[in-house]
């Protein structure tokens, strides 16, 4: 089994919490990795170069490759940076994993433009800017791995986030497109949605479920999905402690009419076009 041994893997947010599990996970099985972190606080201020060394240090530590990066993923130069830090210190670049994120969670009613923005950039264009430098060298070469990280607040919903709930799904919308594009060259796309005990959820999950959501549960799941025997893509793979599943768009049959219905006959039909008893998935 190849897996991923010998594949350079660029993860951003790989300082701490569940980006560091993932660096961890895939030096531990073969891969060289490139730790991207700004070392920023959880609402993306500051910065520092303490949480990416201290990763790579583990990784070298324990006999693996790796190498620091410390760009802003959420700008173009920064994330065409995570690339070439690869191509310059490895040749290549395999894999992106985009982890990158912050929350400025507050009610959309009191949101303020520039806390909507903060968490867009990081969440929406830090994914866009890492896979956008990597993808013409992953077309190049014949072979290619992305893996996102959306959120049950963007699949489902949840108070407080619209920001990050509307960049979560975007990514989502991101990877059907790639999984699409990419698959005459052997490039996947695919989407995590974990449940963990990071500084991102600390204060708001109780210190039981704390407990049982280690970060390091949803690692596996990215590194199966990196892996050069899965051909998984444009699925969305929700990861909660010890539970792996897969989350799917379903379709009802609907309700077709032989003419331009006006608004009393299609509520007249609601129930039949909302009926989802017989949906069935759309891929």
């Amino acid at each position: 089994m190849a897996g991923v041994e010998g594949r350079v893997v660029a993860i951003t947010g790989a300082g701490g919490g569940i980006g560091r599990e993932h660096a961890l996970l895939f030096a531990e099985h073969g891969a060289k990795v490139v730790v991207n972190d700004l070392g920023g606080s959880r609402d993306g201020s500051g910065g520092g170069s303490q949480m990416a060394d201290e990763t790579v240090q583990l990784i070298k530590d324990a006999g693996g490759e790796a190498v620091a990066n410390y760009d802003n993923v959420a700008t173009p130069d920064g994330g065409a940076g995570v690339v070439e830090a690869a191509l310059d210190t490895f040749g290549r670049i395999d894999v992106v994993v985009c982890n990158a994120g912050i929350l400025r969670d507050r009610s959309f009613h009191n949101m303020t433009d520039e806390e909507w923005e903060a968490v867009v950039n990081v969440h929406l264009f830090g994914t866009y800017y890492p896979v956008k430098a990597a993808w013409p060298h992953l077309r190049d070469q014949g072979f290619g791995r992305v893996v996102v990280t959306t959120s049950t607040s963007g699949i489902f919903g949840n108070f407080g986030q619209a920001n990050y709930g509307a960049a979560k799904l975007a990514v989502v919308g991101l990877i059907n497109t790639l999984a699409i594009e990419g698959a005459k060259r052997s490039i996947t796309a695919n989407a995590v949605a974990p449940v963990a005990a990071t500084r991102m959820t600390e204060d708001i999950m109780s210190e039981e479920m704390l407990e049982k959501l280690e970060p390091a549960y949803i690692s596996p799941a990215v590194v199966h999905l990196a892996s050069e025997e899965c051909d998984e893509s444009g699925s969305i793979i929700l990861a909660a402690g010890g539970r792996y599943s897969k989350i799917q768009y379903f379709q009802s049959p609907g309700h077709e009419f032989d003419h331009l219905p006006g608004v009393e006959e299609l509520a007249a039909n609601w129930e039949a076009i909302t009926d989802m008893s017989e949906a069935a998935p759309r891929r």
